[in-house]
């Protein structure tokens, strides 16, 4: 029997990178998969991918009418959800001294704001056993340059996510963290950066990586697999680096 053999999982921002990694892996290991994103062209493609076995929810994060409408759908289409993954996040580089409050409202809305309200909507849908992940990084505790309020968007959700994992034991619902380091997807090219820099920025990291490449979205994928699974099933309130020891070598520095 396959790992997620009848389960039904959620997946924001499950139409690119590690999102739809984590699609195509629960469904080869048996799951039903609705992944949401705020792109429908992006959905249709992903959709046509991912197979029969997964459907496709026009929704944004940020706005919480629209994560209440999913939801709905989503009860309307199965009546519970097994696995949530809180995956869908934005990234955007400003330093101290020239954050705008636009930077800090869009990385808010949709990391912190938007995980939490993402939970918190489809918290009556989810079974009892039921595995929530939450997607941060290891910017939740480790320092970047310019990654102040991504930063602590990903340790407020950390923080959200251990009250969480206590206040729904009494449910069986587990609730973990997945702090990757730097991943191969598109989100890096998202933040906002002119190629050239993209460049320099991604050399300058890859020499202080110990593997000296960046992880792929299906290795981050395959722990999402394990803690969605019964593998896990006495696995709550943790945080799992998936970084290739990115985070115990030397600091990142300007």
């Amino acid at each position: 029997m396959k790992k997620l053999e009848n389960k039904v999982a959620v997946i924001t921002g499950g139409n690119s990178g590690i999102g739809f990694a984590t699609a195509k892996a629960f469904i080869e290991e048996g799951a039903k998969v609705v992944i949401t994103g705020r792109n429908q062209d992006a959905l249709n493609k992903a959709v046509v991918e991912l197979g029969e076995n997964a459907v496709a929810i026009l929704a944004d994060v940020s706005v919480i009418g629209e994560t209440i409408a999913m939801a709905e759908k989503v009860k309307s289409m199965y009546g519970k959800v097994d696995i949530l993954f809180v995956n869908a996040g934005v990234s955007f580089l400003e330093p101290v001294g020239q954050i705008s409050e636009e930077t800090y409202e869009r990385i808010m809305d949709i990391n912190f704001k938007g995980a939490v309200f993402t939970t918190e909507k489809v918290l009556p849908l989810l079974s009892s056993g039921a595995s929530v992940i939450h997607l941060s990084s290891v910017s939740s505790f480790a320092v970047g340059s310019g990654t102040a309020i991504y930063a602590a968007s990903k340790a407020a959700l950390n923080a959200y996510s251990r009250t969480a994992a206590i206040e729904l034991a009494s449910r069986q619902i587990r609730v973990n963290v997945i702090n990757p380091g730097m991943v191969n997807t598109p989100l890096a090219g998202k933040a906002g950066i002119p190629e050239k820099a993209l460049d320099e920025i991604k050399a300058y990291l890859l020499s202080k990586m110990p593997f000296r490449r960046f992880a792929q979205p299906d290795e981050i994928a395959k722990l999402a697999v394990f803690l969605a699974s019964d593998d896990a099933s006495f696995i709550s309130g943790a945080e799992y680096n998936i970084d290739g020891a990115q985070t115990v070598n030397e600091p990142f520095r300007a």
